[in-house]
């Protein structure tokens, strides 16, 4: 992108990333802790999301500045992950002041992960308050089969046995002072594509697990409706030092859908629950327009990085599906 440089997350003030998992069972959680508070937007795109508190980046709410925000496993159980996370913050002072408690603000969005590794192994409170302390102590610069991204597997329509393994990826860039960064927990039914060139990265393999094939003609062959519930969510945040309203950060994290539209295909289907929040933490003044359009091209990076940086031996990813 023309007279911009890639930067590291914590080169960002105002957010900090913490990663917890359980290797083993192929889950785990990653916490976004804005110190500062931050305003917020999300677009939600898949049919079935699973979801906490999403309504706090609705304009029609309270104008309050939330805390955290989580990514995490185990599909609706991981929801119990937000526990851990308010009790965490609450202890150290964090959150909105009601009179008698402090209320943390924090919204979570959460894959299907349990054909990977473990069904029974999902993110808890427990968890949850050790990705917060770890963000709470400083940020994690990781990516891969990381934190959320421990399960994350794509190219799913023949279920996980024809599947491949993705994960978490993270890329900011900066513009003269404009900041921007994307974290991306790639768990899609559909294949990866590089943006741009079209290459494929990852997505569905043929039963012999030796032959790339194209989930859209495969899903064609089929045209009558049928459940096609395989198990994924593609779920992200974009986060800048611009200063934007609610109502504008939900048109920016709709204008970053774009990335997933030309990086994943199919996308935003009933079988996923695709979800982007976009995040404000600075008083930067931007237009909209520029930021939206510069959103979906960080967030393409951020979904390429999350399939380079979590591939694993062959032998290790049929091991991990082949009891499910």
């Amino acid at each position: 992108m023309t007279d911009s440089k890639e930067i590291q997350v914590t080169d960002i003030k105002g957010i900090s990333i913490g990663h917890a998992q359980n290797q083993d069972a192929g889950t785990g959680v990653t916490v976004l802790y804005f110190p500062d508070g931050a305003k917020a937007g999300c677009d939600i795109s898949g049919g079935g999301p699973a979801s906490r508190e999403t309504p706090l980046t609705s304009p029609l709410t309270a104008d309050n500045p939330i805390n955290a925000i989580v990514l995490s496993g185990g599909s609706a159980y991981g929801l119990a992950v937000s526990d851990g996370v308010m009790t965490c913050l609450e202890e150290h002072g964090i959150g909105y002041p009601t009179g008698p408690a402090l209320v943390p603000l924090v919204c979570q969005s959460c894959i299907y992960d349990l054909g990977y590794k473990s069904a029974k192994v999902r993110p808890d409170a427990a968890m949850g308050r050790e990705a917060t302390e770890k963000a709470l102590a400083g940020c994690d610069t990781g990516m891969g089969n990381i934190g959320a991204g421990c399960g994350a597997t794509v190219g799913k329509l023949y279920g996980m046995g024809q599947s491949m393994k993705a994960g978490l990826g993270l890329h900011c860039i900066q513009i003269g002072s404009f900041q921007i960064g994307a974290i991306v927990v790639v768990n899609a039914a559909g294949d990866i594509y590089e943006a741009g060139t079209g290459k494929r990265l990852a997505g569905l393999l043929s039963a012999d697990r030796k032959q790339p094939l194209d989930s859209v003609a495969e899903m064609c062959k089929c045209l009558v409706p049928h459940d096609q519930f395989t198990g994924n969510t593609t779920i992200g945040a974009v986060f800048t030092n611009a200063a934007f309203s609610k109502a504008e950060l939900n048109k920016i994290a709709s204008m970053t859908r774009n990335a997933y539209a030309r990086c994943i295909n199919p996308v935003g289907t009933m079988a996923d629950g695709d979800s982007i929040y976009a995040v404000s933490i600075g008083s930067e003044k931007v237009d909209i327009n520029v930021a939206g359009t510069i959103a979906a091209s960080v967030m393409q990076e951020a979904i390429r990085k999350a399939v380079e940086n979590a591939k694993i031996p062959e032998e290790e990813f049929v091991a991990a599906v082949q009891n499910l």
